[in-house]
């Protein structure tokens, strides 16, 4: 099983570095968005019935795409093992984003280059939620920077991670796990706002299930930067934005970059440097690239390690 993990793991991110993500339409993540969008309303007059509603919607979401993926793999896996293996690593492939995180950073930071505001405050709206219209240059690409880290742990490891550790074991089980986690998040992004008491079990469960992701990727983002003591410099850091989680990656990030990473009004992080340039937001796409990767190997070490432990 451990060959198998690694094959169905690399064909997950070859199709993200060859196809990128799929279209809306054919999207499994966005067809989970409109299954969600309708409970995104006032089910009851106090805020106390909200957060009991909220947890219900918790609880269950995210069990569809879970129950829907591992069932995949499950069905298939009966038709023939080849096949599972394939189902298992469309799912990964779905739940995973890397190389339209990465292209879309890219673009922000070459606008900004270009000196076409216009397009980099444009284009940052799919990696940020905060207003953008009054952002100078170097804060576009700090938040750029800042979502690429961030981002890494949401889109790639938190998935990555609960896959590789219980492929090994049962395909179907992985696939679900990885599927609920999408869920999860998916849940966070669209209710779990300050504003939705009905999003706020969303959003505790979210904390919950990133914890560990975001301090792997953190690890990561410090290897493939060639510099291991950055994440402890980031402890001092990681703690001023608001998540438990997204300011260990973020934090990171600013460290072995040496840039000043800033969400205006809300967070600032390694205040000694300066704001990032055009050349930093160029390195920022490689590190985080190479970050990729070393989860990746990471992700697999821990699968092997989990198949010796079970002889």
């Amino acid at each position: 099983m451990f060959l198998t993990t690694i094959a169905v793991i690399g064909l997950a991110l070859t199709l993200d570095r060859l196809v990128g993500e799929p279209p809306n339409a054919a999207h499994p993540v966005a067809w989970l968005g409109r299954l969600i969008a309708p409970l995104d309303r006032k089910w009851v007059d106090s805020e106390r019935g909200q957060r009991l509603a909220g947890f219900a919607i918790a609880l269950i979401v995210p069990l569809v795409p879970a129950t829907a993926a591992g069932g995949l793999v499950f069905v298939t896996s009966i038709v023939s093992p080849f096949v599972g293996a394939l189902a298992a690593g469309l799912v990964l492939f779905v739940t995973t984003s890397l190389r339209s995180l990465l292209e879309l950073t890219e673009t922000v930071v070459s606008a900004t280059a270009d000196h076409d505001l216009e397009t980099a405050r444009e284009e940052i709206r799919g990696l940020v939620g905060r207003d953008t219209s009054t952002l100078s240059p170097a804060e576009i690409r700090s938040g750029a920077v800042e979502s690429a880290g961030e981002n890494l742990a949401d889109g790639l490891v938190a998935t990555l991670l609960p896959f590789a550790l219980l492929a090994p074991v049962s395909l179907p089980a992985a696939a679900a796990a990885a599927a609920w986690v999408k869920g999860v998040n998916t849940l966070d992004s669209m209710l779990g706002y300050p504003s939705k008491p009905h999003g706020t079990a969303s959003a505790r469960l979210d904390d919950l299930v990133m914890w560990l992701p975001a301090r792997v990727t953190a690890v990561a983002i410090a290897l493939a930067g060639a510099d291991s003591s950055a994440i402890l410099r980031a402890r001092e850091w990681a703690r001023y934005p608001p998540s438990p989680n997204s300011g260990w990656p973020m934090a990171t990030l600013a460290c072995v970059l040496s840039v000043r990473l800033t969400k205006p009004g809300v967070y600032d992080l390694n205040t000694s440097a300066d704001l990032p340039t055009v050349a930093d937001g160029e390195r920022a796409v490689v590190v985080v690239g190479r970050a990729a990767v070393v989860a990746a190997l990471l992700a697999v070490a821990l699968a092997g390690s989990l198949e010796v432990m079970a002889l």
